[in-house]
């Protein structure tokens, strides 16, 4: 609690009753607390007092909580915003998250849950602050830069999602996570780890996936000397080494129907029992659990304990496919480039709007893990500082989508540049030369179809030109 004593909390909404309700709130909690019922007395305030955390209504009158958070854009770069809601639309907390937001939080809210958002912004904040004290005594590895980029985001799921986890973090319950290979799944329990009450014990990640079945139980129960041939001294288990801590099991569906067994009776009554030893050892952990695999379905065919199942699945979490959100590809494309070149003392690269097309028009089977090679394979054979469509096409040995939608429909052996162009003049005569409507039906932006319209010289008929916007 003394660390919180220090925090000090500026609170800004237009309603004396959330004022009085989050003053009280709070200040039982030991924070400090300020107050401003509009957004200039809050700009007010912060021109001549310290602040740790700023919690602001989004509609207000006169500065609204964006307005406000764009001027905090401009003064105070770094001060951490968290955004109060009464309308609740996944609408409403992408624009905060976009405009910079550290959390947003909808009315009406429950006290407990308001203190668990106040204490893991502040959390955040403090590791960003530890980061960058870092970052300035020694250059960062690039997946210690880029581990930052995969919570950039701008899509409506992806938002839910890192909702959902803020309020799982604290709450020490077991949690499974379930995604496609290369969604972040591990990243999202590092997260998770990061904001709770363990971040100070150890994260211990087991790879149950590449781990044979027959070192998998000495791995994680660990095993005395004598056990076995080769058991020359004791050893401590993976899951004696997550004590006070989080205990990560990746690709769980790929365990044993022994291990099954032995990892439930662990979760039951949390005391493991190293091999050979007649001991039991009582161990505090959380477990966080991952998959690709449909567990589900494991339980009806009988592949995987149904008990086990529902202990490990006291919360599940769904991590979305690149595919699935797409808003991000943008954003998580140029934090990698811009990460990949920081770390490599590169000359930053430039990803051209075209480029961004094709990325966005491409099935990533690969996920974040797949976008992340691919851009970082694109900076170091891409010339001249910019990453254009043909080095992408290259590394990911695809044409472009324009092309193979085109190769679908027709037998003739068109050039690419040639099938893409044929593409976009079919479109366009669907939708009688409107490129607003043309865009859609390629799946590429408005604006990335009028500059492929430019570069093929496709030539709009004169009624229409008007109405090409």
């Amino acid at each position: 609690m003394a660390q919180e004593v220090e925090k000090t909390i500026l609170i800004v909404d237009d309603d004396p009753s959330i004022l009085m309700v989050l003053e009280e709130r709070l200040s039982s909690a030991g924070y400090r607390v300020a107050l401003a019922d509009d957004g200039q007395k809050a700009l007010d305030f912060l021109a001549g007092n310290r602040v740790d955390l700023v919690i602001s209504d989004m509609r207000m009158p006169g500065l609204t909580g964006l307005e406000l958070q764009a001027a905090l854009e401009q003064r105070l770069p770094r001060l951490p915003l968290l955004f109060l809601t009464a309308h609740g639309s996944i609408q409403d907390a992408v624009k905060a998250i976009q405009s910079g937001a550290a959390d947003y939080l909808t009315k009406p809210f429950d006290g407990l849950e308001l203190l668990d958002k106040v204490r893991a912004v502040l959390a955040r904040t403090g590791e960003e602050k530890a980061g960058r004290k870092a970052l300035a005594k020694s250059p960062p590895a690039v997946s210690a830069l880029a581990e930052g980029s995969a919570w950039q985001t701008s899509s409506p799921k992806m938002c839910e999602l890192m909702e959902r986890v803020a309020r799982v973090a604290e709450r020490d319950v077991n949690v499974l996570i379930l995604g496609e290979s290369g969604t972040g799944k591990e990243r999202i329990a590092e997260r998770i780890h990061s904001m709770s009450l363990r971040r100070d014990h150890p994260l211990v990640v087991v790879d149950c996936g590449s781990t044979p079945n027959t070192l998998l139980e000495s791995e994680l129960f660990g095993h005395v000397k004598g056990a076995f041939t080769h058991a020359v001294r004791d050893k401590k288990g993976l899951i004696e080494e997550a004590s006070k801590g989080t205990l990560f099991l990746d690709e769980i569906g790929n365990i044993s129907a022994e291990m099954q067994t032995r990892l439930l009776r662990f979760l039951e009554n949390r005391k493991i029992r190293r091999i050979g030893d007649t001991r039991e050892i009582a161990v505090d952990c959380r477990v966080i659990a991952a998959t690709n695999a449909n567990l589900a379905q494991g339980v009806a065919v009988g592949t995987f304990r149904e008990d086990l199942y529902y202990r490990l699945r006291v919360v599940t979490l769904h991590v979305p496919p690149l595919r699935e959100r797409k808003e991000d590809i943008a954003l998580l494309a140029r934090s990698f480039a811009k990460a990949f070149c920081e770390a490599q003392r590169m000359e930053e690269v430039q990803i051209l709007p075209e480029t961004l097309d094709v990325m966005l028009e491409y099935a990533w089977p690969g996920n974040v893990r797949e976008l992340k090679n691919a851009v970082e394979a694109g900076v170091v054979l891409c010339r001249g500082g910019r990453l254009t469509p043909q080095d992408l096409s290259q590394i990911l040995q695809i044409a472009s989508p324009a092309a193979a939608v085109e190769q679908k429909t027709s037998n003739k052996a068109l050039s690419l540049d040639e099938s893409e162009k044929q593409a976009i003049i079919r479109a366009l005569e669907r939708s009688n030369w409107v490129q607003k409507d043309a865009a859609p039906l390629l799946g590429v932006s408005r604006r990335a179809l009028n500059y492929k319209i430019q570069k093929y010289g496709i030539e709009i008929p004169s009624k229409r030109k008007a109405a090409k916007a």
